[in-house]
């Protein structure tokens, strides 16, 4: 431990007095442990009074930067008005909240509110079935998509534990938790991202409800779709009546205002949001065809799914929602043009230093967010990931970043995010750092 982290060492000893762990997430544990104490635009404090330019983002919400003053001053406002939680009736913000998603994402029709991504993947999967009347679902290898039974495998599995490339073929189902019922994993189906073939392998031999992605994985980096992948998954869950999920929890709102469904063309059937929806504030929101969304009134009991949650829509959150889709649809996509010159000053950057350093490197990006591949192509899938990427030094990089005030999250192969409260000089700050730690590599 650094003795400029002292404080941040005695913070997270007091805390594991009465937290298991120290966090309240587990993912929240690193190396280094630091504990932060406040977030202003691009840059992040700890309490020992180190400054970082921040590119985690708190796993990527803060597209328009930490404490947007349009944000804060929405909530503010709203707590002066005198807007609390009734739990009885609705309010015109959540109609608004749920207007600007319909308004903005091609393939939502109707929209309902949770607190999480992770519920509202829960609520996705839940509608799938009674939609469907089947319980399969196929997930990605290398994908997240919550913390919850149906979704809860198969991450960053080991490949001495899922085994060598398979296609067409599934992969061994493997927790990323305890506690999972046995019972619950025999309806799940693990392929690999970008792998259609596979995907078609499962839907003739299971009876299959949903098959549920990120568009681009990016709980490992930003790992993109092959030219047709997407269009492929469309025309196999029409063919086989299985419910398409997109999980936009982290590309919806920070890809575009659409998510990367209105960049890829691709309408699916159930859409989940969260992160970048609300600035950092804890929202999250499904929604998608009329169809299926109606199941959560549905008449009949045996079809109707439930939808409730004291906290779903609370107000402030929602005020904080609106606020956040409003600025980013000002000016006719201003935040966004302002997002890709960034991003495209950072991978360019990026790319020069790592080729005078003679380091086998790889840039993926999509808009603000970015990923450093220790490989010499971008990666299609976690296998292709994980037998390439050299996770040795990238994480040598990233904690070496986070000694020069440059915050990335410090595991290997995590997304950088850029928000729109960093400016050209933050990016040039950022890679003269970076090029003097890469010269260290």
């Amino acid at each position: 431990m650094s003795e400029g982290l002292s404080r941040s060492a005695e913070l997270f000893s007091r805390n594991r007095r009465y937290i298991p762990g120290g966090v309240v997430s587990l993912n929240r544990l690193t190396d280094p442990e630091i504990a932060f104490e406040r977030g202003q635009g691009s840059r992040v404090w700890d309490v020992d009074g180190n400054e970082y330019i921040d590119y985690h983002a708190g796993f990527a919400p803060y597209v328009l930067g930490h404490n947007d003053p349009d944000v804060n001053n929405a909530v503010r406002d709203a707590l002066e008005q005198g807007l609390t939680l009734m739990g009885s009736g609705t309010n015109r913000w959540e109609g608004r909240l749920a207007e600007l998603i319909v308004e903005h994402v091609p393939s939502v029709e109707k929209v309902q509110i949770t607190n999480t991504g992770s519920e509202a993947t829960f609520h996705a999967i839940r509608l799938a079935r009674s939609y469907t009347g089947r319980n399969g679902v196929v997930v990605m290898q290398g994908g997240y998509n919550g913390w919850h039974n149906d979704v809860a495998v198969n991450l960053m599995t080991p490949l001495d534990v899922i085994g060598p490339r398979v296609s067409p073929g599934e992969y061994k189902i493997a927790p990323i938790s305890a506690g999972i019922p046995p019972q619950v994993l025999t309806n799940l189906h693990a392929v690999n991202y970008n792998d259609l073939d596979s995907v078609r392998y499962c839907f003739e031999r299971y009876d299959i409800a949903a098959i549920i992605l990120e568009p681009i994985l990016q709980n490992i980096g930003v790992v993109k779709p092959k030219e047709g992948f997407l269009q492929g998954l469309r025309a196999l869950c029409d063919e086989f009546g299985v419910v398409l999920i997109f999980d936009e929890v982290k590309t919806g709102f920070r890809t575009a205002i659409g998510g990367y469904q209105s960049i890829a063309n691709v309408k699916p059937d159930l859409s989940v949001f969260g992160k970048a929806i609300a600035n950092g504030y804890a929202i999250g929101a499904i929604g998608g065809r009329e169809e299926v969304m109606s199941l959560f009134t549905d008449p009949d009991p045996a079809r109707k799914v439930l939808m409730a949650g004291t906290y779903n829509a609370h107000p402030l959150p929602t005020v904080a929602a609106v606020a956040t889709i409003e600025k980013l649809a000002h000016n006719d996509g201003e935040v966004y043009r302002t997002l890709e010159a960034l991003g495209e000053k950072m991978e360019t950057g990026l790319r020069k230093i790592f080729e005078e350093a003679g380091i086998t490197s790889t840039i993926s990006r999509q808009g603000s967010a970015f990923c450093v591949y220790f490989m010499d192509h971008a990666p299609v899938d976690w296998h292709d990931l994980a037998a390439n990427h050299d996770f040795e030094i990238d994480t040598r990089y990233r904690k070496a970043l986070v000694d020069a005030g440059v915050y990335h999250f410090p595991l290997a192969a995590k997304q950088g995010s850029i928000s729109f409260a960093h400016s050209n000089a933050d990016i040039e700050e950022t890679l003269e750092r970076t090029r003097a730690v890469v010269s260290k590599l």
